[in-house]
């Protein structure tokens, strides 16, 4: 024999195409040697073509070769480059074919290992189960040699990684093996088991059999252990798969072994372990019979334990169990009795997820719980709530508007919420981007809104803007709640006024003009900005109700065309005299009380404050020679808001130049004579006995004020248009006060009929037409038939004859009643 000796791996590389058994042998024992030292030397052989020899070596017959042929490749697969030419070259199915019980104990370890460097790999992790890998793998667990065991272990948990292959392991009955793993004396061993058995515990049928195979007590003993603490983590991540399971809770639970679970968990101070306890407890708690069980087993107590870790993330993951608990009623009630200090206390916390984390319970806590609501309140945590609006998590946002929202349902909360500035508090939520944070803020908007203070403190702090903005969102839920926000906002005049104002009755229309964007909400929200808006009502729709009361202020600028813009009352008096139609004008209050109210407001404007609340009656004119007292709100930072007297301002009407009244607010003109009107009508129409007497009266008073009865054919004759031109010119100026027509047509006399009928409690309706036609509907109750006193009938609708009969009734519905509307 020739020896030879080599000091560079190209020549060995060339040795491996040797004829000779011995050669093969030395020269694959050389380079495993040659590439154990670093990956430096696994990239060189990789160049040298090394493995492509080797490969064909793998089923050599010798099986010295073979072996130490394998151990070349269990070695090098563990470099990147190599796994990539070893999956090139197919090599799975030769090293699965190594894996026979006959096989040497040397090949397994390293066939093993160089398959587990490969699994990893999804395509590789393929190919190893269609060639029918897992079962000899798993076989393998059973190997007298740690590394074989370790190594097939290894790449079973690779491989279980894809649910395919976790079911196919489970019918392949891997359990026994893995929990004989766990008594294994090598940590790294056990380790491996216990990830593997959290991955396919996921599956039902593999956590049943986990049951029946008693895999629980294990898992229970290693938890018992100390000496087997750096297990306790990933003991309890499977058991925390296996408690989503009912049936194992009912097997488990009679032995007590629940019990002892929660009892070892209360007493460990190790993070990890708390932590996936709570995770384990979380994900338990979806199914309703399993929250029963634990309720039965005061898992509460555990969970009120780990909020007061020092550890963040078990926080969390106790308050997320918490959540998960509320779910049962008796739950609710165990841990809102003690638990809300706790997650109020968490709610200043300054780590994010924390907070969010602590307000997501409180929700759940909160809902549908009138005790857990006002224990929230006791434990002072409506300040914290507020605060948290302003948070930097969209989450904890939304979670903390919603228990505000719930809160709200007790009247002594929502006062106090108020007092802590919530809807200001509110108006960043309103800007998110967030759909959800959107939806909440809306919604609390409209819980909050129904107090009139809190109207005005919403349209203070310019959270109209936003509100109205969220109409226009794609989303259905933020779209309906802002609608009800809108709603409920639109109660008061100046708040409907200014949401107007701000496009969102054109908004609204265009929404209702959508099959699928409008709803109930919407078609509410436009009714009450209406109904709050009656000159715009008018002007859009043609009609007002009975239930739509005409004050001062109303004005009549004709049908607005759709699409164009509504002016305000001031915006048309600077409009220059023009011969379009005249905008007629109501405005029974002395002009004394116009100048008041403008000194007020003018008040209203000093730095640092704003109104609070004003209550002024503007019937009693000697208010006017009566000191005003109003409130001013100091408002500083951190600070509750204290109420306290300002100033207390004598105003009379001689107080103009100090005020600046011209320069500040427009003061529109007074009607002297529809005051006067309304003083004869309450004297002289008020006292008749019923409603038809009544109606008939009002009739004949409102037509002898503007021009008496008109003949039908001498109609045209009536030059009304003259006169209103006349008076136009006269105060220069488009906006006629409806006192100074003397002459007037069908939708003047119906104007003023409605205005006088609305100050003396006369139910009627106003009905534009067209051609300057308009009309009044009234309802009446007809007299009983002769020979059945008593009979109760439906009122009957009519049409009041302003014209040509004044106080004839036409009813609703009659050829007659046709014809007056279209004359």
């Amino acid at each position: 024999p020739l020896l030879i000796e080599s000091k560079t791996p190209e020549t060995v590389v060339l040795m491996l195409s040797s004829p000779e058994t011995e050669v093969l042998t030395k020269a694959c024992d050389a380079l495993y040697k040659f590439a154990s030292k670093d990956d430096e030397n696994k990239v060189t052989l990789l160049g040298l073509g090394a493995l492509e020899h080797l490969y064909k070596l793998i089923s050599h017959e010798d099986p010295i070769v073979r072996r130490n042929a394998i151990m070349v490749f269990g070695i090098m697969a563990s470099n990147h480059d190599v796994k990539k030419l070893l999956r090139e070259l197919d090599v799975t199915n030769p090293l699965i074919s190594q894996l026979a019980p006959e096989e040497d104990v040397v090949i397994h370890e390293f066939a093993t290992l160089c398959l587990a460097h490969m699994a990893v790999e999804c395509t590789t992790k393929v190919k190893i189960f269609e060639q029918g890998g897992l079962e000899p793998l798993i076989r393998l667990l059973g190997s007298p040699d740690p590394d074989v065991q370790k190594n097939s272990l290894e790449c079973i948990y690779l491989l279980v990684e894809d649910f395919q292959n976790r079911a196919a392991v489970s019918e392949l009955d891997v359990i026994p093996p893995l929990l004989q793993l766990l008594e294994s004396e090598y940590p790294v061993i056990q380790l491996l088991a216990l990830q593997t058995l959290e991955v396919i515990s996921k599956d039902r049928e593999t956590r049943i059999i986990l049951g029946e195979k008693n895999g629980l007590d294990c898992l229970l003993k290693i938890l018992e252990t100390d000496e087997l603490s750096d297990l306790h983590v990933k003991t309890l991540a499977v058991l925390g798969n296996c408690l989503e399971d009912v049936h194992i809770l009912q097997l488990i639970q009679p032995t007590g072994g629940l019990k002892k679970l929660l009892s070892l968990l209360g007493v460990s101070t190790v993070p990890g372990i708390q932590k996936n306890a709570a995770k384990a407890i979380t994900k338990a708690a979806c199914d309703s019979e399993i929250r029963k069980i634990l309720n039965e087993e005061e898992v509460e107590k555990c969970l009120l334990n780990l909020l007061e870790a020092d550890n963040d993330e078990v926080k969390v993951a106790a308050s997320q169990a918490i959540s998960a608990m509320c779910e049962n009623v008796d739950s609710k009630c165990a841990l809102g009795l003690q638990g809300i200090p706790q997650l109020v206390r968490l709610l200043s916390s300054d780590n994010e997820e924390v907070k969010e984390a602590a307000v997501t319970a409180l929700v759940s806590l909160t809902e549908a719980s009138h005790s857990n609501a006002s224990a929230v309140a006791e434990a002072e945590g409506i300040e914290p709530l507020v605060n948290t609006l302003s948070a930097q998590r969209d989450g904890a946002i939304a979670n903390a508007v919603t228990v505000l929202t719930n809160l709200a349902m007790q009247e002594s909360s929502r006062v106090s919420i108020q007092s802590h500035g919530i809807m200001s508090a509110l108006v960043e939520p309103l800007h998110s981007t967030n759909s959800q944070v959107q939806s909440k803020a809306a919604f609390a908007v409209a819980a909050f809104g129904c107090d009139a203070v809190a109207r005005t403190e919403l349209r203070n702090a310019g959270g109209l803007g936003p509100l109205i903005k969220l109409l226009h969102s794609k989303n259905e839920e933020v779209r309906r709640n802002a609608c009800w926000a809108v709603t409920v906002c639109a109660s008061d005049e100046l708040t409907a006024v200014e949401l107007c104002r701000l496009g969102a009755l054109d908004i609204l229309e265009e929404i209702n003009l959508s099959t699928k964007r409008k709803n109930k909400f919407s078609e509410a929200a436009l009714e009450k900005l209406l109904d709050n808006n009656l000159s715009q009502k008018y002007s859009r729709l043609g009609y007002l109700s009975s239930s739509n009361i005409i004050t001062n202020g109303f004005y009549d600028c004709g049908q607005i065309k759709p699409g164009a813009k509504f002016l305000s009352l001031e915006e048309l008096s600077m409009q220059e005299l023009t011969d379009r139609r005249a905008i007629i004008f109501i405005n029974a209050k002395p002009q004394e009380e116009f100048l008041l109210l403008s000194t007020l407001i003018n008040l209203c404007k000093y730095p640092g404050g704003e109104l609070l609340y004003l209550n002024l009656n503007f019937r009693d004119y000697s208010i006017l020679n009566k000191s005003i007292f109003f409130f001013y709100v100091r408002k500083g930072k951190g600070k509750k808001e204290e109420e306290k007297t300002k100033e207390v301002i004598d105003i009379t009407p001689k107080d103009q130049e100090e005020t600046n009244l011209e320069n500040s607010l427009w003061v529109p003109p007074s009607d002297i004579i529809l005051m006067d009107y309304i003083n004869d009508a309450s004297k002289t129409i008020l006292p008749l006995p019923t409603t038809r007497e009544q109606v008939v009266a009002l009739a004949q008073f409102v037509a002898d004020r503007m021009g008496g009865s008109i003949e039908r054919d001498k109609l045209h004759d009536f030059s009304w248009e003259l006169h209103i031109s006349e008076i136009e010119f006269e105060l220069k100026c488009n906006i006629v006060p409806i006192g100074k027509i003397k002459k007037g047509t069908f939708y003047h006399r119906a104007l003023l009929f409605k205005v006088i009928a609305d100050r003396i409690g006369i139910g009627c309706s106003l009905v534009r037409g067209k051609y300057n036609r308009a009309w009044n509907e009234v309802k009446l109750v007809d007299d009983s038939p002769k020979g059945i006193a008593g009979l109760l009938l439906p009122p009957q609708e009519y049409i009041v004859d302003l014209m040509f009969e004044p106080g004839f009734l036409i009813k609703q519905g009659s050829a007659k009643a046709d014809q007056y509307k279209r004359i």
